[in-house]
């Protein structure tokens, strides 16, 4: 990840101030309609809506500006000529050096990449007695906020305030967003590592568990006009989603390798940007969805959906992957960039042992868009000698010398629709000059880099290699012409109309998720057959998707959407002169 304050702009409060993108372009901040009169703006109408309670715990994610929230309720309240008694959840923790003894377990040896997935609680670290001591004031009305309200016990209502992903990695790198309960600041990858290992595995886990008591949910994104709306308007929206189709809101960065084909095709992306290397157009645990209603914009987090719904939207597969979404879209960027880091991910054992995650990093690159002469690196040679190649990587790194990759790695021309495989542990690299989207299990950070083409980050520091990492979990075997039977997918026509044809590229045998591309004139009739199919359109103008429940959205170039198990059937139809083509991945 690149950790420099990007600035890409915030996601605008209102519809009045979203720039709609021309018919058939991609649009940056899709949203779903709740219908008139269900988002509400502003910190005036939800002080009225408190009015008349003498507690509530406004509780929700960390990197919230709670002291600001809880100024501007208390202004709001007191005008309306209402006591107000604020309690800070800050000052009922434990203190940061007992938290730090807590969370430390769980994240590696500093100046690592990763740590372990938390096993405590969000509760752990507080202070017990202080939360069983907390009482309401006599008069007028106690506020209870900050991350972990709700654990005070007290029956009260539960105000939500979620906050984008996105948006609190952004106040991390301007250090107004640290994490649950440190006090000193650490540099910004230490920071995300604890966000991902510990602060989002336990204030996820919370949420789950306090589902059922919130009444409001609020996003603190724009902290100076917050939006909110009640759980059931909400439940309502999402309910919807779940049955029908949905898009979450992507959201991009610039990395070392970066380049400019999104910058050129996306509109509203900020031109004044270095360059674009990932787009997070459906990395879950990091997007959101949003909504609209009058005009204003609310966005949560995707994990509301899996929590209240993870049965319609995956539909067989729940239960083996419960509230986790299992497959992910994103883009990797290198037009006039360059290449990525010779890498690769983690067997399934190793990342369950290691890291504490379910399943792993199997990968696959679908060629968006590519320039003539674009490659792929992937596999070994037939000669490799794995002894040697890692004394060249060690004396790469060593020497911050060029090495030959080519001597070990195989490199393929890379085109338009072309499907690279990479189950963990092949070793694999985009080249420059390649838009590619990767289809993938949901796990996003398990990158071992072994050699990065002697450059420096957008910070001018050196990219962490990781070798160790790297050759516990390289498969040798991938190499010479079985790179080429089993790791480039044989795509075929399995099904064909008058109009229309289904091309399976068949995935590998370690993927747990399948790959079709449709192809039609007019449209298509396409059956969930039980599972949550995610799709993009990758040729073509739009797309509109009509499903039985009255459902209906456009889907333009290059958009991710998915569809659940329980819309049962849908019906996709071309808007473009041309013939459409839509990528489909689904669980075997």
């Amino acid at each position: 990840m690149n950790w420099r304050k990007t600035t890409q702009p915030l996601m605008p409060a209102t519809t009045a101030e979203k720039q709609p993108p021309a018919a058939g372009a991609y649009d940056m901040y899709p949203f779903a309609q709740l219908g008139a009169g269900k988002i509400r703006n502003g910190y005036a109408s939800l002080a009225k809506w408190m009015t008349g309670r003498n507690v509530i715990l406004i509780d929700g994610y960390i990197g919230n500006d709670w002291e600001y929230i809880a100024g501007s309720l208390q202004r709001e309240l007191e005008a309306a000529g209402v006591a107000v008694t604020v309690v800070c959840t800050s000052t009922l923790m434990k203190p940061s050096t007992e938290i730090e003894a807590l969370v430390a377990p769980f994240l590696g040896e500093k100046g690592t990449v990763w740590g372990r997935r938390a096993t405590i609680t969000l509760e752990d670290l507080f202070d017990k007695e202080k939360l069983r001591n907390v009482q309401p004031a006599a008069e007028g009305i106690t506020l209870v906020i900050g991350v972990g309200a709700a654990l005070t016990g007290l029956n009260a209502p539960v105000v939500y305030i979620d906050l984008p992903k996105n948006e609190l990695q952004y106040r991390m790198r301007a250090r107004t967003a640290n994490n649950l309960g440190k006090q000193a600041w650490d540099d910004n990858q230490e920071t995300y590592k604890r966000f991902y290992f510990v602060d989002w595995v336990l204030l996820n886990a919370h949420k789950q568990q306090i589902l059922s008591r919130i009444e409001v949910i609020a996003d603190g994104q724009w902290k100076d006009k917050i939006s909110w709306a009640t759980h059931a308007a909400i439940s309502e929206g999402l309910q919807y989603l779940s049955r029908n189709a949905f898009r979450v809101r992507p959201w991009f960065e610039a990395g070392a390798w970066g380049g400019d084909w999104m910058k050129k095709k996306i509109p509203g992306l900020n031109k004044e940007e270095v360059n674009y290397a990932w787009s997070f157009e459906m990395i879950v645990p990091e997007n959101g969805l949003v909504f609209e209603s009058d005009g204003h914009l609310l966005e949560i987090a995707f994990d509301w959906l899996m929590m209240k719904h993870a049965k319609d939207v995956l539909g067989q597969d729940e239960q083996r992957f419960g509230i986790d979404f299992p497959i992910r879209f994103d883009f990797l960027d290198t037009f006039d960039g360059g290449n990525l880091s010779i890498q690769c991910h983690p067997r399934v054992q190793y990342i369950q042992e290691q890291f504490g995650e379910t399943i792993t990093q199997d990968e696959t690159y679908y060629m968006l868009d590519c320039k003539p002469g674009a490659k792929v690196y992937l596999g070994f040679q037939e000669s490799i000698d794995p002894a040697a190649f890692r004394q060249a990587l060690e004396d790469s790194v060593a020497t911050n010398t060029a090495i030959d990759v080519e001597k070990y790695v195989q490199v393929f021309d890379a085109h338009k629709h072309d499907f690279f495989l990479i189950p963990n542990g092949t070793v694999h690299s985009s080249g420059k000059d390649n838009l590619v989207l990767e289809i993938s299990a949901t796990p996003y950070i398990f990158t071992f880099k072994m050699y990065d083409w002697v450059r420096l980050d957008l910070n001018g520091k050196p990219r962490p290699i990781n070798i160790d990492h790297a050759f516990n979990n390289l498969d040798f075997s991938r190499k010479g012409a079985k790179v080429q039977e089993e790791l480039i997918s044989k795509q075929q026509v399995i099904e064909k109309g008058e109009d229309w044809q289904l091309v399976h590229a068949p995935t590998h045998a370690e993927h747990f998720y399948d790959v079709h591309r449709m192809e039609f004139a007019k449209n298509m009739t396409v059956d969930t057959n039980g599972k949550c199919h995610v799709l993009m359109l990758v040729e073509g103008e739009s797309v509109v998707v009509e499903t039985a429940n009255g459902f209906r959205q456009r889907y333009s170039y290059a958009e991710t959407f998915a569809v659940p198990a329980a819309a049962g059937s849908y019906k996709i139809i071309n808007e473009g002169k041309t013939t459409a083509k839509v990528v489909k991945a689904f669980v075997k």
